[in-house]
């Protein structure tokens, strides 16, 4: 296997961390302002609270493990990326700012101001949206080079179904993935009514999700045939994760086992997430960035793969005695202490 290969596997298990944590970040801040503005916040935002102070830091380090490495590994992503993203990553950026402001407000009191709460809960599902613009483009055709200079096709990005049936998958699978992990964790914490309201978000979810999948992948094999057929060829991986979204279904609506129905939700994108990675082999940005063609130096490329290796078996360690003392002790769980 070559360096190349082993390079941007590695990165794309850093952005697969990154969609798991982030999303349970992002969708926990929507589900906390959507139950102050329905009157059930006494119900859920202690537990959510209790979730969130921990591991607010912890999210984003996934993000620029990856960000930095993407760069690293095909300097030619930061000519491209850098001037396509232009407009999208400088909302995402603000969105991110408003977002971790909110935690400082919150250590003065603010935290019962409904207006932080709602730039919150907006962030929460505006971030994803604006970061799903990323894997618009590399499917190819919205970016253009005349002359060594990049430009975006706005108009074209903005009327294409494509790029709005990903946004609306991003959103939907963010909220999704958060509502299953805050049941698993309000039934840690035996919390029966938070567990009964966040089970009945995980249920209500999962329909959006697989409808905005489907949809994503219907507007795919209209756009780009050469990834949709790759992606086909991977038809098991495709086939799991709808088993394993089958799964989760029949866990969440047999009241059982929260544990493995959030682990059958990991499973499920993971298994879609890495057939999209796969299938989307050899680019990265359709169809001016390649794996192999744009790959910085072999002895470059070995460096950063031992220290990104090297990153996560540091931060999965990490990552693991911050739930262990946190987020799966009992009387942390619990409100106790």
């Amino acid at each position: 296997m070559s360096y190349e290969i082993i390079g941007i596997s590695v990165l794309w298990i850093f952005l697969y961390g990154y969609l798991i944590v982030a999303s349970i970040d992002f969708g926990a801040g929507f589900f906390a302002f959507y139950a102050r503005a329905t009157g059930k916040d006494h119900l859920i935002n202690r537990l959510i609270s209790r979730y969130l102070s921990p591991v607010w830091e912890i999210t984003n380090v996934f993000f620029v493990f990856f960000f930095i490495g993407l760069i690293g590994f095909f300097p030619s992503a930061a000519h491209y990326y850098g001037s396509s993203l232009l407009v999208p990553g400088s909302i995402a950026i603000v969105l991110i700012a408003i977002r971790g402001s909110f935690y400082a407000f919150e250590n003065y009191g603010s935290k019962k101001n409904i207006v932080f709460l709602f730039l919150y809960g907006a962030t929460g599902l505006l971030i994803p949206a604006s970061l799903s613009v990323a894997l618009v483009l590399s499917e190819g055709g919205f970016i253009m080079e005349n002359n060594g200079v990049v430009t975006l096709e706005y108009m074209k990005l903005l009327t294409s179904p494509l790029a709005w049936s990903i946004v609306a998958l991003a959103i939907t699978s963010v909220l999704f993935i958060s509502a299953s992990f805050l049941t698993f964790y309000a039934d840690r914490a035996d919390d029966q009514p938070a567990l009964k309201l966040l089970r009945g978000y995980a249920l209500f979810w999962s329909t959006p999700t697989i409808i905005a999948a489907f949809t994503a992948f219907l507007y795919l094999s209209q756009y780009n045939a050469r990834h949709f057929q790759n992606m086909m060829n991977l038809w098991w991986l495709l086939g799991l994760s709808v088993v394993f979204f089958l799964i989760v279904l029949w866990l969440l609506y047999k009241e059982r086992r929260y544990g493995w129905a959030f682990m059958s939700v990991m499973l499920q994108f993971g298994c879609a997430f890495f057939a999209y990675g796969i299938g989307h082999y050899p680019y990265i940005l359709d169809p001016y960035i390649t794996v192999q063609g744009s790959a910085t130096g072999e002895a470059m490329g070995i460096a950063l793969i031992a220290a990104f290796i090297g990153g996560l078996l540091l931060l999965i360690p990490s990552l693991a005695l911050v739930f262990r003392l946190f987020l799966f002790d009992a009387d942390y769980v619990k409100g106790k202490r």
